[in-house]
């Protein structure tokens, strides 16, 4: 990871309008997380938003200190006008200097404010590429956003105890791949998946 504060901003409002576009008949449908279907990738996506936005203001409590894995994430009553609401202050929290600086907290674990930044890069655009692919939906990342990921998910490929278990094995890509492709399968998944 380079260290340079990004802007969260362009990634939150792809992620918020690729789940504009899911249709309710989708929302059970299956995603590249074995263990989700499309409705807990939309209740992950508005649980990590809030955690990793009260990770930039150093509002430390349960919402930063709840494990991604505690329970299945769902949506709840009202999603459409909340997720859309909580990706916009995820990016607005990071736009802040001083979320960048000292230590923080996300999913229980401190880190550094400039590394949880990049968690929640990858974060959106992994999960952005689930909830695309599970929804049938034309998706680009990002460009910055997709440098923190795959910056991210390199450190962790190369420092497996540093992953903490939290992504599967990484999917062999060609190292001539496009970098997106590169990145989905440092996290877990292959870039071919299809529902």
């Amino acid at each position: 990871m380079t260290g340079q504060t990004f802007d969260l901003g362009p990634q939150a409002l792809i992620v918020a309008r690729l789940a504009d576009a899911v249709t309710d008949d989708r929302l059970d449908g299956a995603t590249p997380c074995p263990d989700y279907a499309v409705r807990n990738i939309l209740g992950h996506l508005a649980g990590l938003s809030v955690a990793f936005r009260d990770a930039a203001r150093k509002d430390l409590g349960a919402t930063t200190d709840t494990s991604p894995d505690s329970a299945l994430p769902d949506i709840g009553l009202g999603w459409r006008e909340t997720l859309p609401k909580a990706l916009d202050e995820l990016a607005d929290a990071w736009r802040d200097p001083a979320a960048w600086t000292g230590m923080t907290r996300a999913g229980g674990v401190p880190l550094p404010g400039a590394v949880a930044a990049a968690v929640a890069a990858d974060e959106l655009v992994v999960h952005g590429w689930d909830l695309a692919r599970a929804t049938g939906q034309e998706y680009a990342p990002d460009a910055a956003a997709l440098q923190a990921s795959y910056g991210f998910l390199g450190a962790v490929a190369e420092d497996p105890t540093r992953g903490g278990g939290i992504f599967g094995p990484a999917v062999p890509v060609p190292d001539d791949a496009p970098l997106f492709d590169r990145v989905i399968g440092l996290s877990g998944r292959d870039p071919g998946w299809k529902p």
